[in-house]
């Protein structure tokens, strides 16, 4: 399979010359290697055992190779890391001298330098909607976060594309498969994370059949801010055997640390007049696929609104994943840019808006998503609520939705095709 150029490659061109160490980190299958691999002299991969062996007895081999190095699976030989660090600290002013890639937290108990200063870490995500190839983008992120206002292009992607692009996955290795052997992929990389990935890290599942209930629970709560107790419910109604809350938490702790959850935190501005915000994430997996997979409802059911919900304001179980996907590319573009993602919600629930991208000088975008291929006043109240607690601090305001074209509304809101949306 040729290789697809990713929005992390644009950033690894700027960043890896001046750069002496970077480390892409996500979840399995996100094309970590493959992108790192690339830029490589010497390619060391520690899920080899004889690569692995190699390391383990000579940890100066990480720097005596030819650079630049790519060291994959690091966290396999945790001491790799400090090493890494060492000899950056020899020569700080050589730039692109490692790349180093892992998936998964350390095991408890194994402590390492956290790196600061020397190992730069960078975020990989799935693949975006305009890295599938499945339309040419006409409206880039950064230019509208820059205060360019062009809004155009129109798409032929209609609504059983997105929800072919939410159950084909992100993952590259998994989304050209033909669908049934793409469905047992994401079967097993689910069980793979409970039978064998967190046990490698120190964690063990005393009962893989409730931590799997919950993660099916944590799916049907994509897109919404249900608490975590309502979610433990959820996984255990019925169940006279209810795990406790702690464990439960020590799971969710090492899958975020692994990638494997990737909720968006609520947007804090650091300057008034924004008051009672919620404080509380909006749930997603790392991919829609997985949560459409793990909850198991396929193309047919999402399209005639199968599925539950926790958040009234996504709508269907679709609409919810539809949020996700649009979420998953924003974050990978807003990344790039250099400018943190949050959703925002007010405590009485009068008011939310899905995505806010915040530039490092305060100012903001803002983003609703609607599962619709036309975009009436009502969809974009929340929006214009915002623009006038903001005023100039809020760049610009779109809504991402299912449609056909590119415009901007009198009022001033963009309305945009997620297709048609890139970095």
């Amino acid at each position: 399979m040729s290789y697809r150029r990713r929005v992390i490659d644009d950033v690894l061109d700027e960043a890896l010359p001046d750069l002496p160490a970077v480390a892409l980190e996500g979840a399995k299958g996100v094309g970590k290697t493959a992108t790192a691999a690339r830029r490589a002299t010497t390619i060391l991969s520690l899920d080899d055992p004889r690569n692995r062996a190699s390391v383990a007895a000579n940890f100066d081999l990480v720097a005596d190779v030819d650079r630049p190095v790519f060291i994959d699976e690091w966290q396999l030989e945790p001491q790799v890391w400090d090493r890494v660090r060492r000899a950056v600290d020899a020569q700080p002013d050589r730039g692109g001298q490692f790349l180093l890639a892992g998936s998964a937290d350390v095991a408890p108990g194994v402590r390492i330098h956290s790196g600061a200063g020397r190992i730069v870490s960078l975020v990989m995500r799935p693949m975006t909607l305009s890295e599938r190839g499945i339309e040419e983008p006409t409206v880039s992120l950064r230019a509208i976060a820059a205060g360019e206002s062009r809004i155009r292009g129109t798409t032929t992607i209609r609504m059983s594309d997105y929800v072919d692009e939410i159950l084909r996955s992100g993952f590259p290795g998994i989304r050209d498969l033909p669908p049934r052997n793409r469905e047992r992929q994401l079967d097993g990389y689910l069980s793979r994370i409970v039978d064998r990935d967190m046990p490698e890290n120190g964690i063990r599942v005393r009962r893989p059949a409730s931590l799997r209930a919950w993660l099916r629970a944590y799916a049907a709560a994509t897109a919404s801010t249900a608490d975590y107790t309502t979610i433990l419910d959820a996984a255990t109604a019925g169940s006279p055997d209810k795990p406790a809350r702690s464990t439960v938490d020590i799971y969710r702790e090492h899958l975020l640390r692994m990638f494997v959850l990737d909720p968006v935190e609520a947007w804090t501005p650091a300057f008034a007049p924004l008051k009672r915000l919620t404080y509380s994430p909006k749930h997603h997996l790392v991919d829609p696929a997985l949560a459409a997979r793990v909850v198991g409802v396929g193309a047919s059911g999402l399209l005639v609104g199968e599925g539950e919900t926790a958040s009234p304001s996504t709508g269907t179980w679709l609409g919810a994943l539809f949020e996700s996907l649009a979420v998953q590319s924003v974050r990978v573009y807003a990344d790039a840019m250099g400018a943190r993602v949050g959703h925002l919600r007010t405590k009485s629930g009068d008011h939310e808006v899905d995505i806010i991208v915040e530039r490092d000088d305060a100012r903001c975008v803002a983003f609703e998503v609607k599962l619709a291929d036309t975009v009436r006043d009502d969809d974009v109240r929340h929006l214009r609520w915002l623009r006038a607690q903001l005023g100039e601090r809020l760049i610009d305001a779109a809504v991402l939705h299912t449609g056909r074209h590119a415009y901007r509304r009198p009022d001033g809101i963009a309305v945009v095709p997620l297709a048609l949306l890139g970095p």
